[in-house]
């Protein structure tokens, strides 16, 4: 019989609150953490505006040793120690000893880049024939996998040790691939999340690509307007979401508080046919996804009490909507409630999905639906297939039994995972 997998621990950072308690907080108040950023507009952007997390160097010197700080030039490992960290104290976990890794526990935490600040500093010295003056942190801040090995050491994981990278879909996929680790057996627990650098050169290509917003230079926190008929844009983010996964029999044996089941999920893609690109989806995939997701854990349509949607603020939030009415076969009254964080913390990128995952689960654990910003205007294609009060603009109490939450990356890929309210 396979294992059950639950949810023991979370961390997070996100722009909006760094740090559990912070976030949420934050989520329940429909709080933005998107803010006008004055090195985007003296580079020109046409978006101006970006959502970071605001970290102390007291709670940064808290995880890193001076050392380490002293050439840390790396904001997505930042993020990413911290929230993992965050989320190993949460499940109660110890640091595996200075002579014995912890065989039975591994990560995998996704990226989708590492330091690209660090690359700039160390291409500059390159460039200056002072390629021996680079330092010795250089690799480990810049390889794409430096932020699960920064996890991997410091706390002693001996399991699996490594990233993946998925786009926007990275998170959703790390937890995924974690699930399946503890499922099989081959772990009793993982931390699984990811994270994103932040800064104009993680967001210029995207500035690049007229995708994201100009409108709201001077209005940030209305900027990121998923599901709304006057969105022109995703703002870029950065953060990091972390989540502790462990076996059921294992967390029920030390106390564990358990947050959340997952049940599982589905990963695919469109192969970039049948209308899905480097940058659009393939609709009969993100369809498919979701319905193997649904077949793969059990779970009937029907049952489904909330979706935790991608919902970039985009022209593809209607159609996104409309895939979930066609792959769930409900609409109207009769569809689930829905919500997207994105307008609280805009699009954290490879970061997006933990993050999200983290306050899907919180919902789950106390019982509440946090709001949708920067929707009254709702879009009128969205309007004509759900009902309007299946997308609430403030935070309402809520019994949640299943939540599904989906997360859709560039390179037309796809991932849909269902956590329920754990009960024995």
């Amino acid at each position: 019989m396979a294992n059950r997998v639950v949810v023991t621990g979370l961390g997070v950072v996100a722009p909006n609150g760094a740090g559990i308690a912070d976030f949420t907080a934050s989520i329940k108040q429909g709080k933005s953490g998107i803010q006008h950023l004055p090195i985007l507009e003296a580079l020109k952007f046409s978006c101006q505006i970006a959502a970071i997390p605001t970290l102390s160097p007291a709670l940064i010197s808290k995880y890193f040793s001076e050392l380490e700080l002293r050439n840390l030039n790396s904001t997505g490992i930042t993020y990413g120690v911290i929230a993992g960290m965050e989320a190993w104290a949460d499940a109660r976990l110890p640091i595996s000893s200075a002579n014995a890794p912890d065989w039975d526990s591994g990560t995998i935490f996704g990226a989708g880049t590492s330091g690209i600040d660090k690359f700039r500093e160390a291409i500059y010295k390159v460039d200056q024939l002072n390629a021996r003056r680079i330092g010795s942190s250089v690799v480990i801040q810049t390889m794409t996998s430096g932020v699960s090995a920064y996890l991997g050491g410091k706390l002693g994981l001996g399991n699996q040790v490594s990233t993946n990278s998925a786009a926007c879909s990275t998170g959703a996929e790390s937890i995924l691939m974690c699930y399946d680790k503890i499922k099989s057996g081959q772990a009793l627990r993982m931390l699984a999340g990811s994270t994103s650098d932040s800064g104009p050169y993680i967001w210029a290509g995207f500035d690049a690509m007229k995708v994201c917003t100009f409108k709201h230079n001077h209005s940030p926190a209305t900027g990121s307007r998923p599901m709304s008929a006057t969105a022109s844009g995703f703002v870029p983010g950065s953060g990091a979401g972390a989540l502790v996964l462990e076996d059921l029999n294992t967390a029920q044996a030390r106390g564990a508080h358990i947050y959340a089941e997952v049940l599982g999920g589905h990963l695919n893609s469109g192969g970039q046919r049948g209308g899905g690109t480097m940058t659009a989806p393939n609709n009969a995939a993100v369809q498919q996804c979701i319905s193997r997701a649904l077949q793969n854990t059990g779970v009937s349509a029907q049952d489904l009490d909330v979706i935790n949607g991608h919902l970039t603020a985009t022209m593809m939030d209607s159609t996104e909507l409309k895939n979930w009415v066609a792959a769930i076969s409900r609409k109207g009254t009769d569809f689930p409630y829905i919500n997207s964080l994105k307008g609280m913390t805009g699009h954290c990128l490879s970061a997006a999905g933990s993050i999200e995952c983290v306050a899907s689960v919180l919902q789950i654990d106390q019982g509440f639906l946090f709001p949708n910003v920067n929707c009254e205007d709702l879009h009128p294609e969205i309007a004509d297939c759900i009902a309007r009060d299946k997308i609430p603009q403030q935070c309402i109490p809520m019994d949640i039994n299943i939540l599904a939450k989906a997360s859709f990356g560039f390179g037309d890929v796809n991932a849909c995972l269902l956590f329920k309210k754990y009960t024995t």
